[in-house]
């Protein structure tokens, strides 16, 4: 019984940390950093990010179960958040700031698109062999390569 209450007050606290940032400042201001062990800050943390996670650093970072970092946050509420795709390319970041980039990736993983939160954006073209020939931004900016 004591479990079941146990893991019923953990998925509340998922459902109130859930893109509540910085999330460990705010699990350490509504006070329940301290009565966590390490596997029930795993288990909130694997499913607030909706993967599993393999390993909480000592300064506030969560790595994915392939080591990636998904998120960091330092003791000034400073953090940021990371995804990736299949092959482990960097697919999307966001902080605390505001500043978000996104990405996308061909087939061979190379970079074909690129958005910031300022409004800048790249796209790119590449040939059979990887090369890039083509890119364009949003400032007008097109390059023609090879």
């Amino acid at each position: 019984m004591k479990k079941i209450k146990r893991k019923i007050y953990l998925d509340k606290i998922i459902k109130v940390m859930k893109n509540d940032y910085p999330l460990f400042h705010n699990l350490k201001l509504y006070g329940f950093y301290d009565q966590l062990s390490e596997d029930e800050l795993k288990y909130i943390f694997s499913n607030i990010f909706e993967q599993p996670i393999r390993v909480l650093g000592v300064l506030y970072v969560i790595y994915d179960e392939y080591g990636y970092v998904i998120y960091s946050e330092n003791s000034n509420g400073y953090w940021y958040k990371k995804e990736y795709d299949e092959n482990r390319n960097v697919i999307y970041y966001e902080d605390s700031s505001g500043e978000w980039e996104k990405y996308q990736y061909d087939e061979n993983n190379n970079l074909i698109y690129f958005e910031e939160s300022y409004g800048f954006w790249e796209k790119r073209e590449y040939d059979e062999n990887g090369n890039r020939i083509y890119s364009e931004t949003s400032k007008g900016d097109i390059q023609y390569y090879g």
